[in-house]
């Protein structure tokens, strides 16, 4: 199982990351809240050892699940959850306050059924709270062992001047939309690994699954998939047909390679990406198990400048 050492800490975890947002039970379609708790099993027993999930995620219904599915074998596993996002009587906004850090914490924590959080993250930032005050906050629950260490999600600009402020870092892990279909974050993705000393977690790694080799130009969502939505860019309109083209490269090389097509659109982003972890999310074990071929093999330089070609936006 290939490992990746988040930096700055002594967090070992897969290169493949379970992502949690299908375990939310909202917005991917009809779900089996049994196949999702099998897959989450699966990850585990496959060697899968991350799990990122968010608070927001089905209004906290992830977190449950998750905490459901690894049961007693909680402490094998890495897990991930991330605060910012606060819904109050029917309305979604961002929250970085302390006040509110501590009170998502607590939440979290009674979710997950557990003591501490291994990676705690600001999944949007709000706009006004400074990053400093920000970690702050994180440096009190770290010290008071409710979480172990904290990093950034959904990075801008903005993130890398308030970085530029701090003498030594003490975020250790930012993530951000990137893969085949969506390479528009891929100059600050090197920056933040490469300037602040940062792990780089991708999330839409299979575009939303348009990278699976699943669909085609006529498919077609209910109204309860947020795939449904036409900001889910890539499966519409001219990005879906540019997509398609993509697929068509990555159905070549999973003919040659033996694997999956998404285990090799996962396995780009670790070959061209060094030292990241890709977040899939899965509904059932056998995405899983697909996803996990990612880490069995290597692309040739050939392979990889094909993709780079196809792709480039």
């Amino acid at each position: 199982m290939q490992k990746v050492q988040i930096k700055k800490t002594d967090l070992h975890v897969s290169a493949l990351c379970m992502g949690g947002c299908p375990l939310g039970g909202y917005g991917w379609g009809d779900v089996s809240r049994q196949e999702l708790i099998n897959a989450v099993r699966t990850a585990l027993d496959n060697g899968i050892n991350f799990f990122d999930t968010a608070d927001t995620y089905g209004l906290g219904e992830s977190e449950r699940t998750l905490a459901e599915a690894l049961g007693a074998d909680s402490h094998k596993a890495v897990i991930t959850t991330k605060f910012g996002v606060r819904v109050e009587n029917g309305k979604t906004f961002y929250d970085n306050s302390r006040e509110y850090v501590f009170q998502a914490v607590e939440a979290s924590l009674k979710r997950l059924n557990r003591d501490y959080i291994d990676l705690y993250q600001v999944h949007y930032r709000d706009g006004k709270t400074p990053l400093a005050d920000v970690a702050e906050s994180l440096e009190i629950l770290k010290d008071q062992g409710k979480i172990r260490y904290y990093g950034l999600s959904n990075i801008h600009a903005e993130d890398a001047e308030e970085l530029k402020q701090f003498s030594t870092n003490p975020f250790v892990s930012f993530q951000d939309e990137y893969s085949l279909a969506c390479r528009k974050n891929e100059q600050e993705m090197f920056s933040f690994r490469d300037e602040f000393e940062m792990t780089p977690f991708t999330w839409g790694s299979l575009g939303q699954g348009i990278l699976s080799g699943k669909y085609d130009k006529n498919c077609r969502f209910d109204a309860n998939d947020r795939r449904s939505r036409d900001i889910y860019v890539n499966f519409h309109g001219e990005k879906l047909l540019k997509n398609l083209e993509i697929v068509e490269v990555l159905k070549e090389i999973a003919g040659e390679t033996g694997k999956s097509v998404s285990s090799v659109a996962i396995r780009w982003i670790l070959d061209y990406l060094n030292d990241s972890v890709v977040i899939v999310g899965a509904k059932t074990p056998k995405q899983v198990l697909q996803n996990a071929e990612s880490l069995s093999f290597s692309l040739t330089a050939e392979q990889i400048d094909r993709l780079e070609k196809i792709s480039k936006e």
